[in-house]
């Protein structure tokens, strides 16, 4: 039996003086926890407190008709503010209020720059303005004002305002999908509700399209039917129903 014990003495002593040799050291313990508070007070300090990572420059782009520094004031960031505590939801709610901004997408680049990226409302449509023009957006969002009819812009006659004009988004949405070759030819759209949509070609031939639906089979027949049957000034066709389309 003596032996036996001499023995689990010489392997390192009984169960109590191992479990004690296993305890954690306390101190150790305070060093890590305090060298992990340490080292997220650093980073908190770099991230809110510091002057590394703060913005130092907007960088706006996708503009041409806007200038950029616009776009800059109406996010309206300071600069030498902590880039990780820029609201970007709200600043791009801030630079989607221009006029011209249809959409836009703000974010961080660091260590020190927001980036502000800007889709332009572009026009796509014309109607009369006084004694002269208005190019407007699908939206029916004034571009641009002109003296003089525009070129490459069909023209839409609108009753009230045309922003936000079921009519416009109607014209829009066939002018959008229809080819280069079909859209080209179009010389003024007679929209209503949408529900009846008229095209006047600049051959003087005119186009019962119907509703926006189906604007690429429609637009597929009526190049057919422009091939088969040249326009003129007295020339119709309806397209409204584009697998029986026909032509007067």
């Amino acid at each position: 039996m003596s032996a036996t014990v001499g023995q689990t003495a010489a392997r390192g002593g009984g169960p109590a003086q191992r479990s004690k040799g296993r305890r954690a050291d306390p101190w150790k313990i305070a060093f890590v926890v305090l060298l992990i508070v340490a080292v997220l007070t650093v980073v908190v300090w770099v991230l809110l407190g510091s002057r590394l990572l703060v913005v130092r420059q907007v960088e706006v782009t996708g503009t041409s008709r806007l200038e950029p520094g616009r776009v800059a004031a109406a996010v309206d960031v300071a600069t030498g503010t902590p880039l990780v505590r820029v609201d970007t939801d709200a600043a791009r709610s801030r630079a989607e209020e221009l006029r011209m901004v249809k959409s836009a997408e703000v974010g961080r680049s660091w260590p020190a720059t927001l980036r502000v990226e800007v889709v332009e409302r572009t026009p796509i449509l014309a109607v009369r303005a006084g004694d002269g023009f208005r190019l407007i957006d699908g939206d029916g969002v004034r571009i641009a004002d002109t003296g003089k009819r525009p070129d490459n812009y069909p023209l839409i006659s609108v009753s009230g305002e045309p922003a936000g004009s079921p009519a416009v988004a109607a014209a829009a949405t066939v002018l959008k999908r229809v080819p280069a070759a079909v859209g080209g030819r179009i010389d003024t759209v007679e929209s209503g509700d949408g529900d009846g949509i008229e095209l006047t070609l600049d051959s003087g031939a005119t186009v019962s399209w119907g509703t926006p639906e189906s604007s690429e089979r429609k637009s597929t027949s009526l190049t057919v039917l422009l091939n088969e049957h040249p326009p003129g000034p007295d020339r119709h066709y309806d397209v409204s129903a584009p697998d029986m389309a026909v032509v007067e």
